[in-house]
């Protein structure tokens, strides 16, 4: 893995393991079961999903240079694929996704979308490094 990469993946797991643990502390504080809802997983596919497309994008940069934005948005329907594939069905058992249910998957996809697309962005701006040599 080179130098961009491996910032990444840190930034990607410490942001996710500081939101994760914040998640866990207000399920607590609000008297929620810590670990329903698939949370555990829900963060692990978001994390692999993200990084994992950062990857192919951050290699392909250059060769696929116009067709990057394609790749992003086949991700993201990716992740939505796999959100109604192995979340759903759980989450909707009783025939509506609670907030518990939502914000589960939701808050780790919000963030990894975020954190993905702010550094790509930079980035391609930047020439490719994006200050990340």
């Amino acid at each position: 893995m080179n130098r961009v990469t491996v910032n990444f993946f840190l930034l990607l797991l410490i942001s996710l393991g500081v939101i994760f643990c914040g998640h866990l502390f207000l399920l607590h504080f609000l008297g929620f079961p810590l670990f329903g809802n698939k949370i555990i997983l829900a963060y692990l596919v978001n994390f692999s999903i993200t990084f994992g497309s950062f990857v192919f994008l951050f290699n392909f940069r250059n060769k696929f240079a116009e067709s990057l934005g394609y790749f992003f948005m086949a991700v993201s329907m990716l992740k939505f694929v796999v959100f109604f594939i192995f979340f759903h069905p759980d989450y909707h058992e009783d025939g509506k996704v609670d907030k518990l249910e939502f914000a589960a998957f939701f808050i780790p996809y919000a963030v990894s979308l975020f954190l993905e697309t702010i550094v790509l962005i930079r980035l391609l701006n930047k020439g490719g490094s994006g200050g990340w040599k």
